[in-house]
């Protein structure tokens, strides 16, 4: 035991402070170019690339003189390809890490591109809600999260789009045809629009309840999908989620139990996360002020 601690001590007094900096850049970098390879292509090249170098390290040990003088001309010349092929994402990378300011520079619990697009459709769900809230526009939004909703999908129109609350709005406008039923959100992208949604078989619920919160609450009770409904009589807006409904919500408290309830996700790990928070936390005040 004294032997580890003596040696471990040995080599401390051997680093120096610029060793730090030393590791810290060459993780710093790493953490970038990690973020690179999953927000581009080049997540697929560089599978390529391993197993071009797989191959060129086999026909080394077995002495296939063809295969290996091929692969090697291959790797020298495709180094410049790569440098061709990914110019606008380089490029892009390059002028992002430009505009940035030290402090982000240095934040490597940056959104994911899936987190980036969660926000943004929370946003936009929150935002027209709202808006059709002021105008009593009855809504129904159901956002599907692990159970599918394919079935349910078939009975509506597909729509396919990113989710914006202009074209929510579009929808549920009075009289037009897909107004009276249901959106189905999926992955962040509104699939289906008019879709019919099975209604409650609870009798205890309230009798104020119309047709719109019964189909809310229905499908919350077979899938685990949150449903937003804004009630065309009173324009107060709800939540339904595994069966039970929550009401008289505004636009910051459904817009926190969406944070809630969609943050658990599986494409974002702990630390994203805690970013997700704080970007939506930062957005819910800026749109105080």
């Amino acid at each position: 035991m004294d032997i580890i601690i003596n040696t471990v001590i040995k080599y401390l007094h051997l680093f120096r402070w610029n060793d730090i900096i030393d590791v810290s850049i060459i993780v710093l970098l790493g953490v970038y170019l990690l973020k690179f390879i999953r927000e581009t292509r080049a997540g697929q090249l560089l599978k390529g690339i391993t197993i071009l170098i797989i191959v060129l390290q086999i026909s080394i040990w077995m002495k296939l003189t063809a295969v290996n003088y091929l692969l090697e001309t291959t790797m020298q010349v495709g180094m410049f390809a790569v440098l061709v092929i990914f110019q606008p994402e380089l490029r892009s990378f390059l002028e992002r890490l430009g505009r940035s300011k030290p402090a982000s520079i240095l934040n490597i619990t940056s959104l994911t591109p899936d987190d980036e697009r969660r926000i943004k459709s929370i946003e936009e769900i929150t935002t027209a809600a709202t808006n059709m809230s002021s105008t009593k526009t009855g809504a129904l939004i159901v956002i599907e999260r692990e159970t599918r909703l394919g079935e349910i999908m078939t009975t509506g129109t597909i729509i396919d789009s990113t989710v914006s609350a202009p074209l929510l709005e579009t929808i549920f406008f009075h009289n037009t045809p897909l107004h009276d039923g249901a959106v189905i959100i999926r992955d962040d992208r509104i699939m289906n629009a008019g879709c019919v949604l099975p209604l409650t078989s609870n009798n205890n619920l309230s009798h104020d309840l119309g047709t719109r919160h019964r189909a809310a609450i229905g499908i919350s009770e077979v899938s685990d999908a949150l449903v937003v409904v804004v009630s065309e009589e009173t324009g107060k807006i709800s939540l339904a989620i595994n069966g039970t409904m929550s009401r008289n919500m505004t636009g910051d408290t459904l817009k926190k139990a969406l944070i809630k309830k969609l943050d658990n996700s599986k494409v974002s790990n702990f630390p994203y996360r805690i970013k997700f928070r704080k970007v939506l936390n930062n957005n819910e005040k800026k749109s105080d002020k």
